[in-house]
């Protein structure tokens, strides 16, 4: 739909006569639509192409638009989605034809994943310049305008908020109650539906807490994490002070790309920073920036021996000299683990 030949068709109708046309008299025909969401009511055309049983469609577009609920209501069960990402550590290293270094991880930390990047020199001003309009775009088009948002500051302080705490547990009313400390005012329930927003546009992820000992999902609290690294930095800066919160989201958008439901674990008075599971596969993961003291050593490790069950626990770290593991716990650098765990 971003091409000129197709500018005439503008709603389900002219879809469905175009591809009418373009078909003739055959039985069966494969239909590729991208952007499909700049066409007025398509679910309507695809309900229809569907019920006719002959055709094969598959469509792509942007993100909060694509997957909305009115979508899901529509063809309810008569379609399969497929959840797109930004590349793994293994496809950067495809992509870009490099090799498995210290220095390609950093590259592929600062930069993120985004594929559009092989079109551009990896450097921070240029990379940086275009991560930026990638956002706006997503902030004004994806959430701004398709939710009638009139405080768009409050949405991009609640963007640098999230940057700033990746990692920690971030509830409603704890940004509410910083909100009122900074002189804005602001309810609970407009601060949850904004934190949805971005769920929604796939801008963050929102991930719950779960009980190790039990099955329960704890409602509040929740930990939210990027979906892509470079478009956090492009917003906040890319600052080493922040690697140790940096690393976590890398660790969790790896286990999202490699296939897991993943959660944040609790257990009495310790904090399992992934619980894992996939295809009935159970992992624990901790993840460290140095595991450079005694006290560091024994949370991380500790936390995970705590766990009284046979799945595999790995504690992932950046420390250069790893001495394999602890009483059956993996200890992994980062990039065998993210290597090692490719999906």
């Amino acid at each position: 739909k971003e091409l000129h030949e197709f500018e005439g068709i503008k709603n389900h109708r002219d879809l469905l006569k175009y591809i009418k046309n373009e078909k003739g008299r055959r039985k069966k025909a494969y239909i590729f639509i991208d952007e499909i969401q700049d066409i007025i009511d398509f679910e309507k055309a695809l309900r229809s192409l569907q019920a006719e049983g002959n055709d094969d469609l598959y469509c792509t577009g942007s993100n909060s638009n694509l997957l909305s609920g009115e979508l899901a209501t529509v063809l309810s069960g008569r379609y399969i989605e497929l959840r797109m990402f930004g590349l793994s550590y293994a496809e950067f290293i495809q992509f870009h034809e490099l090799k498995n270094t210290q220095e390609t991880l950093m590259m592929y930390v600062k930069y993120g994943g985004l594929p559009y990047l092989i079109h551009l020199p990896l450097e921070d001003e240029i990379i940086y310049d275009y991560l930026r309009n990638i956002y706006s775009s997503i902030l004004y088009k994806d959430i701004i305008r398709r939710y009638s948002i009139r405080n768009a500051v409050f949405l991009e302080q609640l963007v640098n908020y999230l940057g700033s705490n990746i990692g920690s547990l971030v509830s409603a009313k704890k940004i509410s109650d910083y909100l009122k400390s900074q002189k804005t005012q602001l309810s609970t329930s407009v601060v949850i539906n904004y934190l949805n927003y971005l769920a929604t546009a796939f801008f963050v992820f929102k991930v719950p807490r779960t009980d190790v000992l039990g099955k329960k999902i704890f409602e509040n609290n929740e930990k939210y994490y990027f979906e892509d690294l470079g478009l956090r930095h492009s917003i906040l800066g890319y600052k080493q002070k922040d690697i140790g919160q940096v690393l976590e989201n890398l660790i969790f958008l790896h286990l999202k790309i490699a296939g897991y439901q993943v959660y944040v674990g609790k257990m009495k008075n310790k904090e399992i920073d992934f619980v894992c599971q996939r295809r009935g596969e159970k992992l624990y993961v901790q993840v460290a920036y140095t595991i450079d003291n005694q006290k560091t050593h024994d949370r991380e490790f500790g936390n995970l021996l705590a766990i009284k069950d046979n799945h595999r626990k790995i504690v992932v770290s950046m420390d250069e000299m790893i001495g394999g593991g602890y009483e059956g716990i993996e200890h992994l650098h980062v990039r065998d683990f993210l290597m090692e765990t490719a999906p």
